[in-house]
């Protein structure tokens, strides 16, 4: 079978290549700019998607802050799903967001909606997997927080995973039959935003002053208690932050 993984040089995609080529007999095949792919204009599409079974789409927009973020998704999905149709893919598997269809007011998570609504609404078999914030991305929540000497993040509850269990999701969604539905995956543990920052920052000795603020923008918008958590039927994972970032400074 073969497997085309959209965006497989970034850290989710690069990961999931290597999980994928490391444990199954598959053909993994990254679709890239680097490669030659572009799914703004879909330029390399049809040859990369030829003799596909399925594709895996964990490509992201240049921008997280503007409506460039929306036109990305909505011209990229609209490009790889009429080269999907046309290469007479069987499963058409996207990463997404918890919380995409929550939070209209950020152009990003909109965005994500856009792409979900598009795959949903392709005629191609397929699975969304929306999983919530990487614990590989928690300096970046807290930079985009940042201003001046401080850091103004919400109390929200958030649920955030390590991205190698994102890509286990994945990977098993990928060599699996479709289930036209959207999946969940989350970890182990709920917390509030500020409290995730907080180890964080007290763990790298930062000296910012961290602010617990109930009207700080996340991807361009406020927060509430249900914003960003996972339903009910979510896949768990069993890694806590704790002792990821444990096991990350440790090497």
């Amino acid at each position: 079978m073969k497997i085309v993984v959209i965006g497989g040089t970034g850290m989710i995609g690069s990961k999931l290549i290597h999980k994928l080529t490391q444990e199954t007999a598959h053909t993994i095949v990254p679709a890239s700019p680097q490669y030659g792919i572009n799914t703004v204009t879909g330029e390399g599409l049809d040859e990369v998607l030829e003799g596909a079974q399925v594709i895996v789409d964990v490509s992201n927009s240049p921008s997280i802050i503007d409506k460039e973020a929306i036109a990305f998704f909505e011209k990229s999905t609209i490009n790889i799903s009429a080269a999907a149709r046309r290469a007479g893919v069987k499963h058409y598997v996207a990463l997404s967001i918890v919380g995409a269809d929550r939070l209209p007011d950020s152009d990003y998570l909109a965005a994500k909606y856009i792409q979900e609504e598009l795959v949903c609404h392709s005629g191609i078999p397929h699975t969304i997997l929306r999983s919530t914030q990487f614990f590989e991305f928690t300096d970046r929540i807290a930079m985009a927080a940042t201003t001046g000497a401080e850091v103004h993040i919400s109390p929200a509850p958030v649920q955030p995973i390590a991205a190698d269990e994102t890509v286990a999701a994945l990977a098993e969604i990928a060599i699996n039959a479709p289930q036209n539905k959207m999946i969940e995956v989350a970890g182990p543990v709920a917390m509030p935003m500020y409290e995730l920052i907080r180890y964080y920052l007290d763990e790298i000795e930062d000296s910012r002053q961290l602010i617990q603020d109930h009207h700080a923008l996340y991807f361009g918008t406020e927060l509430t208690d249900q914003s960003l958590l996972p339903g009910p039927e979510a896949r768990l994972g069993k890694i806590k932050y704790e002792d990821w970032f444990q096991k990350q400074t440790a090497v």
